[in-house]
Parts: structure tokens; sequence; C-alpha cells
């Protein structure tokens, strides 16, 4: 089936999050998780050197805004409550 004048199946169909999960397995077999974790980094570095560090903080405000929107105020309530007990118990 073609969409968008491509052939193959459309993004997200099972069978292209079944194919990519099974490569995704096999990348951690084969070089680590710690592979990712590099991956990541790189990734992180190069988005700074592009759009700087305002780029990140402005990203992080809109997703914060939106979570705010769609699940309300006692969410980050209870998202506060949890992170100062776990802080308080890596404390002991």
């Amino acid at each position: 089936m073609t969409h968008g004048g491509k052939r193959g199946p459309k993004p997200g169909d099972d069978r292209s999050v079944a194919a990519g999960r099974k490569g995704g397995d096999t990348v951690r077999r084969e070089r680590g998780p710690e592979f990712f974790s590099e991956i990541g980094r790189k990734g992180g570095r190069t988005t700074k050197k592009k759009y700087g560090s305002k780029f990140f903080s402005d990203i992080g405000r809109q997703g914060g805004e939106k979570l705010l929107r769609e699940r309300g105020l006692e969410f980050f309530s209870q998202m506060g409550q949890k992170g100062g007990i776990a802080s308080a118990e890596a404390r002991r």
C-alpha cells in the first residue's frame, strides 16, 4: 500500500513497530544499554549546538504547560509529593 508516494506500511503500523522493537533489542544485546545513553548524549550536544540551551528550557516549559492543561494541578501536587518522598529517602 502506498501513502504519500511511499511504499510499505504506514508509520505506526504494527509491523513497523514490531520490526523497530526487534532491531532495538538486537542492538541492545550486541552493544549494550550504554550505547543508547551515548547516542542520546551526542544528540543532546548536537541539539544544544544547533539551537542553544534556551531551546531545552522552552520545550520543557511547553511540555509542563501542556501537562498542566491535560492533567491539572492535582497531578503536579502528586508529582511534587512523590519527588519529596524520594528525595528524603535518598538522603537517609
